[in-house]
């Protein structure tokens, strides 16, 4: 019995297939999920997705967010997420000291809440995707 994987960013649907396990990152820790697994809903930390299949598993990056696991289906509703293979860390540390210094600045000029907000969730995503391809590496 297979599960049905859907990852979901306010911009579309970044991934949906068929796996026979996943973990997830949660605020208590990696958790595993297996096809019959108990509904369940949790919050989601930036990090790895792994999706398994046999001998096979792709691994992406995801930002915040939560996860619904019903009927051996496995929603995760996320800012944003990325498949391992696709991450150029040069882009994405480029991205990170941008929105680091825009995000110091920010704070130092009061700024809006939501633009700061923002410059943090670019922020703590280049840095889960940093961590995620260099995890795969090793």
């Amino acid at each position: 019995m297979a599960l049905t994987l859907e990852i979901v960013t306010p911009e579309k649907k970044v991934y949906s297939k068929q796996v026979e396990a996943i973990v997830l990152p949660t605020q208590s820790g990696e958790i595993n999920i297996l096809a019959g697994h108990i509904p369940l809903i949790t919050m989601i930390e930036p990090g790895e997705v792994i999706a398994s299949n046999k001998d096979e598993q792709e691994h992406l990056a995801i930002d915040k967010g939560f996860a619904r696991v019903q009927a051996n289906v496995v929603s995760i509703l996320t800012e944003a997420a990325i498949d391992v293979d696709a991450i150029d860390l040069q882009a994405v540390e480029a991205a990170k000291q941008r929105a680091e210094a825009s995000l110091r600045k920010a704070k130092e000029e009061n700024l809006d809440p939501a633009e700061v907000e923002r410059l943090e969730a670019v922020a703590r995503f280049a840095i889960a995707q940093q961590l995620t391809k260099a995890k795969k590496r090793r």
